[in-house]
């Protein structure tokens, strides 16, 4: 059964990624893992945006480490979003620091307090018009959709019902959107299958150029 993987990059850092050690992660490994044994994996589709360094100027260069990583697996498509960082006022954050110094200095209370704000633009878009155009040009008979995103929901029920693909769900999650289940043929559990076998090796060697890609010492 042929087989593409839809990895909504957002949803998978944020909710099974950050701040572990599994960021160096293979994704052609952790499809070939997470999907049922009977699917040929044709192509795994990663929807991301590039990282902004307005927050933290070393993210780009992480990332970009990250992306290079990527190109070592030929099966694997980065399509681009892009990155939206905002200014917003938010509830109450503590400690005190996060609030503006004559405010604190003067001793008035706030409830409120301005953060930074990153959102992604377009991935779930672009991960949605990909799946429906795959489906209908009968480009796989199994997808697989990284996400907890309940914007693709209609994308997913459109690829099953209209087009009679079989959609596996593979949740970053323990408890994935209920309106996500509903459509999806069955739910996938990705976190069990990601560890250090399926990491990239460090360093990445690139098979055309032979360049030399290590990850970041930080993750």
């Amino acid at each position: 059964m042929r087989a593409i993987v839809y990895i909504d990059g957002f949803n998978l850092y944020y909710l099974g990624l950050k701040k572990t050690p599994h960021r160096w992660l293979d994704l052609e490994a952790l499809a070939k893992a997470v999907m049922p044994a009977t699917c040929s994996i044709v192509a795994v589709k990663y929807f991301t945006a590039r990282a902004s360094g307005r927050v933290k100027p070393d993210a780009p260069k992480k990332q970009q480490a990250y992306l290079n990583a990527l190109k070592s697996t030929p099966i694997v498509e980065t399509i681009y979003g892009r990155h939206q960082v905002s200014e917003k006022w938010s509830g109450l954050v503590q400690p005190p620091r996060f609030l503006p110094k004559h405010q604190v200095a003067s001793g008035i209370t706030l409830d409120v307090a301005k953060v930074w704000k990153t959102e992604e633009k377009g991935s779930d878009v672009n991960l949605g018009v990909h799946l429906v155009r795959d489906a209908a040009k009968g480009f796989f008979d199994v997808a697989g959709v990284l996400t907890n995103d309940t914007d693709l929901c209609s994308a997913i029920e459109m690829a099953c019902t209209d087009f009679g693909r079989t959609v596996h769900l593979l949740t970053p999650t323990s408890n994935p959107a209920t309106s996500l289940v509903n459509v999806a043929t069955s739910v996938r559990h990705v976190m069990p299958y990601i560890g250090p076998s399926r990491y990239f090796p460090d360093p990445v060697i690139l098979p055309k150029s032979g360049k030399r890609i290590f990850k970041p010492t930080t993750w």
